[in-house]
């Protein structure tokens, strides 16, 4: 990441912080200290944190030991502030804002341990959660970002293209899932997040972990896959494939699925809700005489995370706007009988919307 990019995050935090008349900010490692630095600090019981004081440079606090780390990752626009073993990390943190500050928001991934750290440090300091003012920021990505989750949409295509490979009967879910993993590293990801193979009556869990299962003729298979990229950014897809024909329901539950995926996607334009696009995908299957099957969220936001703002939901009300980049993913869910999902990362445009994933959406017989 551009070192004059972070710093222009970094300033848009103390910008927004100054207009919630916050005082400071500290984050702890996580996803929005890598938006922040482009660190990735692995979280320990020594403290790493970056301080941005409301008015005054950014300081990133780090144990000495993961200094070398720290230094070769962020550049040299932030200063970094080695601790040694005997030192008291939160009192030189305290003191580089000053020694006394009203109002504190700690990134939403803080331990509490250390939040508790903090306000025992800070007596008479009102301690606040930074999640909106690092939101609003991560919500809206910038061209370069688009870029980088277009790379991902590309290479996590490039995954489910090969779905043929590895999806056969005698072949248990598990098994699948393994050559799918080392299929999402060899597509360019640094890291894979999750793999869902849910075949038959497993499809009807969104959330299903690969068991044992052997995939039999006649199956459907939900298979959900998305990982890390280099950039920092993340891949999120969903296809389901039927391994030889399918039911008749299965079949025809598909066809609504797919017409809902479709009205949702295109909803998506700037100035619309987010709870709009939702109801567009509920709608169809609602009508359908399907609502009660659709247990979930149509979407949510994607970038450094796998799940962030905007979230596709019924009751939110957030405006969409150009830049905001999310999935679109409805599903249905026959408990006992089957399951299928269709997802694709969408961004909006000043215009419209843009589809990150370009996999057919038609169920895919193999």
């Amino acid at each position: 990441m551009d070192d004059t990019a972070l710093a222009g995050r970094r300033g848009r935090v103390q910008a927004a912080a100054v207009a919630a008349g916050v005082d400071a900010v500290l984050v702890t490692p996580g996803p929005d200290l890598r938006y922040l630095t482009g660190y990735d600090a692995t979280p320990l019981e020594r403290l790493t944190c970056l301080l941005l004081p409301a008015q005054g440079s950014p300081l990133l606090v780090v144990p000495e030991l993961e200094q070398p780390a720290a230094v070769a990752t962020v550049g040299t626009d932030l200063a970094i502030l080695p601790w040694s073993e005997t030192d008291d990390p939160v009192d030189l943190c305290i003191r580089h804002l000053g020694g006394r500050v009203g109002r504190v928001a700690v990134d939403d991934r803080m331990w509490a341990e250390k939040v508790l750290r903090f306000r025992d440090a800070l007596p008479g300091s009102t301690i606040l959660a930074a999640g909106g003012l690092l939101t609003d920021q991560r919500m809206r990505k910038d061209a370069a970002e688009v870029e980088n989750l277009a790379l991902a949409g590309a290479a996590i295509d490039e995954v489910h293209s090969r779905m043929g490979e590895w999806l056969r009967p005698g072949r248990t879910e598990r098994e699948v899932a393994l050559a799918i993993e080392r299929a999402i590293l060899a597509s360019g990801h640094d890291r894979v997040d999750f793999v869902i193979v849910a075949s038959g009556p497993n499809g009807a869990s969104p959330h299903h972990a690969p068991s044992r299962r052997i995939i039999t003729p006649g199956d459907t298979v939900v298979v959900d896959i998305g990982g890390t990229m280099p950039s920092g950014y993340c891949s999120d897809s969903t296809r389901t494939y039927a391994v030889g024909r399918p039911s008749a329901a299965a079949l025809e539950q598909y066809e609504v699925l797919m017409n809902a995926q479709q009205r949702a996607i295109e909803a998506v334009r700037p100035g619309v809700s987010a709870e709009s696009v939702d109801a567009a995908a509920r709608d169809v299957i609602d009508a359908a005489g399907l609502g009660h099957l659709f247990v979930h969220r149509t979407g949510h936001g994607i970038g450094v995370e796998t799940h962030e703002h905007p979230y596709i939901v019924t009751g939110n009300r957030q405006v969409l706007e150009a830049g905001m980049a999310f999935s679109v993913e409805p599903g249905i869910y026959d408990p006992g009988r089957h399951g299928a999902r269709i997802e694709d990362i969408v961004v909006v445009t000043d215009s419209g919307r843009r589809r990150l994933n370009n996999r057919p959406h038609e169920l895919v017989v193999l």
